[in-house]
């Protein structure tokens, strides 16, 4: 187990190498001048000459990139172009609600979704399979926006059940934090409930046709402790791989929740960046979320393993 957790963290190095190679490229890829955009419309071409020397661009592009890269190595982000702020301090501020967000969306996902396909499974093409397949179908056809301006227009202006917007750090109490996240979290988790009921009540399906299942059964074993101990254990494998892969739905739907919500998080510091060409900001966000990512991937990985002992790499 140990030797496969160091060859799975070695192999991620140069994924992160071919990733920090892309997102410091976002500087170049984009469309037009990049020293242009930012200077404005109004400026001279000496304004324009400046900030094309202050980033760096009448330099060598790989001259350029392993600067950026060193500096990275040593926790520096760069500096974000119109604030003068470090971009580690400018995401430090902005983490705690984003890793809030998606932390309570997995727990409501998850917590509804996988018991959700269970069901599903054990009632195969009854009323509630069908009705359960049908929530699964909307999940997946309604826009996250769209559900959060229902929501939000239901619980929060017509029922004054939740806040409509905003949020409360943790340090001010759980009760708080938790009322302000509750509908962004629903809205966000709306797709990824639909997707992991899918996915688990196909994997269910396969294994309740299991030889060890009908034994099980024969043997008077209860029909929860068969589900949900021997079926579901045995289905797992599908289930983490589908919930590790929802993570970057997760990373998409945040910037759009985070907006509909007015939640002070990563979603809305990227959305501020692009639309003012902040490429520090830019970089360093892309950056962040594509290592967690990685390593939600490792720790999916390391589940197999655990899941299943008979999974070697």
């Amino acid at each position: 187990m140990f030797g496969f957790i160091v060859r799975r963290i070695i192999s991620t190095i140069p994924v992160m190498g071919f990733v920090a190679l892309f997102v410091f490229s976002l500087l170049y890829l984009a469309p037009g001048d990049p020293a242009a955009v930012i200077a404005g419309d109004q400026a001279t071409p000496e304004d324009v000459a400046r900030i094309r020397a202050g980033l760096g661009l009448d330099r060598p592009f790989l001259v350029r990139f392993f600067e950026w890269f060193f500096r990275v190595l040593q926790g520096d982000l760069g500096t974000s172009i119109f604030t003068g702020l470090p971009v580690s301090q400018m995401i430090a501020q902005r983490i705690e609600p984003t890793l809030s967000l998606m932390s309570v969306t997995l727990v409501i996902a998850i917590g509804f979704a996988i018991p959700l396909g269970v069901i599903a499974a054990w009632k195969c093409d009854t009323w509630i399979d069908r009705l359960v397949m049908s929530l699964a179908v909307l999940g997946f056809s309604v826009p996250v926006f769209v559900v959060g301006y229902l929501l939000a227009y239901t619980f929060a202006l017509q029922l004054d059940w939740l806040p409509v917007q905003g949020y409360t750090p943790l340090k001010n109490g759980v009760g708080p934090w938790l009322t302000n996240l509750i509908l962004p979290s629903v809205t966000l988790g709306f797709v990824y409930i639909a997707l992991i009921a899918r996915i688990t009540r196909a994997s269910m399906l396969e294994v309740l046709q299991q030889d060890y299942i009908r034994t099980a059964r024969a043997k008077g074993v209860g029909q929860i402790s068969i589900l949900f101990l021997h079926a579901l254990k045995n289905a797992a494998i599908p289930i983490v791989t589908v919930i590790g892969i929802g993570v970057a739905l997760l990373i998409g739907g945040a910037v759009v929740t985070e907006s509909v919500f007015a939640i002070p998080g990563l979603g809305r510091l990227t959305v501020d960046a692009i639309l003012r060409r902040d490429y520090p900001i830019i970089q360093g966000v892309v950056l962040m979320f594509s290592f967690v990512y990685v390593l939600i991937n490792l720790a999916v990985d390391v589940l197999y393993t655990l899941i299943d002992p008979r999974i070697r790499y």
